[in-house]
């Protein structure tokens, strides 16, 4: 989904306008080239709706169409995820967003590469813009992540001075996001048939924001706990009911004390 200026050009030398999607502009279908891809992106707002963060003026949407007019041509890029803290009209049904004419610059884009990649999130700094100079250069998106499911490897750039640089987790392998007050790294197991890396959220204290299937399990395991805890506390009363009749205590008239 992409619109390929012919000529080269450096980053001030572009005329950026923020205009609405034309009318008669066809959006291009892009092909998901990782049947995994769909999980990951689902995965990541699942757990941001179950925690309660997901508010109506935001925008988080995946493989969806940011854009952009560059010295008067108009440009598409979609990112397999993204995160916008701000739009100005709630639209149930969009197809595509315009920084700025519509809202906040997202916060947050995030690419999952596959193995049949073809360059597009390269780190080219050169023009025409691929999603990297796109990204970094026009929409100056604060947070670039590319994540590579198979190893799991997570690439972390955040803009400074107008280029993306890479950052380093911490201890625990993770990057504190301060836009959303949550930590994003990655995670291996299972989730819908699919086993291997995935990146998940954290809150402040280093807890896991779960998914609907670990909240489940959660839940099931408190009620369990709260069952067993129930038992317990009837086996101490039994037991203690059969020693005072032991000891020629009727547990039913115990005196009264002031």
């Amino acid at each position: 989904m992409a619109t390929q200026l012919s000529q080269a050009k450096s980053p001030k030398e572009l005329v950026i306008t923020w205009e609405a999607l034309p009318k008669d502009f066809q959006l291009e279908d892009e092909p998901v080239e990782n049947t995994g891809q769909p999980l990951l992106a689902g995965a990541l707002r699942e757990s941001l709706e179950i925690s309660g963060f997901i508010q109506p003026q935001m925008l988080i949407a995946s493989n969806f169409g940011l854009c952009a007019t560059v010295n008067g041509q108009f440009i598409a890029k979609a990112p397999d995820w993204v995160y916008v803290p701000l739009v100005n009209e709630i639209v149930g049904n969009r197809k595509s967003y315009t920084p700025n004419l519509e809202g906040n610059i997202p916060a947050i884009a995030i690419e999952f590469l596959s193995d049949t990649e073809g360059g597009e999130y390269s780190v080219k700094r050169s023009y025409p813009p691929g999603k990297w100079f796109f990204y970094e250069h026009i929409l100056q998106i604060p947070i670039y992540i590319i994540f590579e499911p198979n190893g799991g490897l997570l690439e972390y750039y955040q803009l400074e001075n107008q280029r993306y640089e890479l950052k380093l987790p911490d201890e625990n392998g993770r990057h504190w996001i301060d836009a959303m007050g949550l930590f994003l790294g990655t995670w291996q197991g299972t989730k819908e048939g699919r086993t291997g890396y995935w990146l998940r959220w954290w809150d402040q204290a280093g807890n896991l924001l779960p998914w609907a299937v670990e909240q489940i399990e959660q839940e099931r395991q408190r009620a369990e706990q709260e069952s067993q805890r129930a038992e317990q506390e009837r086996q101490q009363k039994e037991r203690l009911i059969a020693y005072l009749q032991s000891q020629g205590i009727d547990p039913n008239n115990l005196p009264q004390f002031e």
